[in-house]
């Protein structure tokens, strides 16, 4: 029988290639409903795609973090816009989840026990990248040796705004002395000195590295804002104000979060330009 030149190879020794680099097999195995109802899966299978994203979008971060470092103005910008892409893959994924009733979601709530999606260790290391440290979030991971050990070095590590502001006052920004020398463990909190290098950078040329930078940045501080306003709205559409998986306060919580602002100088700083 002849072999037609264009059909794909379809013998191999082992596996395929496809799955000996993707693992397909590996990933579509780790699901474990622990319910009967048929909406848990799209349910887990969704939460296991975001915590993939998470994880890219760390790596994307750290390696804009690096290249800032470096005073690498182009890779770090390569990082943050590949990173608003996945943000808004990320954001995406909330789709099959954002349209749950209460019914819907308590046939298999209880499934999550005291699950929570603020126990993510990934989700946590992007918080402490966006400066929203805490040690205490580190406590749900004693258990976990590996993971707790990896939010430790993320917790005492700059963030990526910290390497932002030291990129800029290492090219002749005027940033507080205060906030270069800060306690890098400990979440970030507004300065009105940086709120003013900001307002020079924006009043500025557009064209220069600052501005790009800011820009990038601004970009992903909306993405994450939408993010958790995305989740705000699923939750509350899911379940109400009643208290949250975990024993968190739920909506009120979530509230909290969706308000606050990341790189919160970026934004004030408009109003004065």
């Amino acid at each position: 029988m002849s072999h037609d030149p264009d059909a794909p190879v379809l013998d191999f020794a082992g596996t395929t290639p496809y799955e000996d680099y993707v693992r397909a097999d590996v990933l579509t195995h780790l699901q474990e409903p622990l319910s009967d109802d048929p909406g848990e899966l799209a349910f887990l299978v969704t939460t296991q795609v975001m915590e993939l994203w998470f994880t890219v979008i760390v790596h994307e971060w750290q390696t804009a973090a690096a290249a800032l470092r470096r005073d690498d103005t182009e890779g770090a910008l390569a990082a943050l816009k590949r990173s608003t892409h996945e943000l808004r893959s990320l954001n995406a994924s909330w789709e099959p989840l954002a349209h749950l009733t209460p019914a819907q979601f308590n046939a298999y709530r209880a499934a999550l026990g005291d699950g929570s999606g603020f126990q993510s260790a990934m989700y946590r290391r992007m918080e402490f990248l966006l400066g929203e440290k805490s040690a205490s979030m580190l406590v749900p991971h004693r258990g976990a040796p590996r993971v707790h050990a990896e939010l430790e070095k993320a917790l005492q590590e700059p963030s990526l705004y910290d390497e932002a502001l030291r990129f800029l006052a290492r090219h002749g920004a005027e940033v507080p002395e205060a906030v270069l020398r800060r306690d890098v463990a400990a979440r970030y909190e507004p300065d009105p000195g940086v709120e003013a290098v900001w307002v020079r950078v924006y009043a500025g040329d557009p064209g220069s590295a600052a501005h790009r930078l800011g820009e990038a940045l601004t970009e992903v501080a909306e993405l994450v804002w939408r993010w958790r306003n995305d989740h705000l709205v699923a939750t509350r559409r899911a379940m109400g104000a009643k208290v949250g998986t975990g024993g968190s306060s739920g909506v009120a919580w979530l509230e909290k979060r969706a308000a606050k602002q990341v790189f919160p100088e970026l934004w004030t700083a408009r109003s004065h330009v």
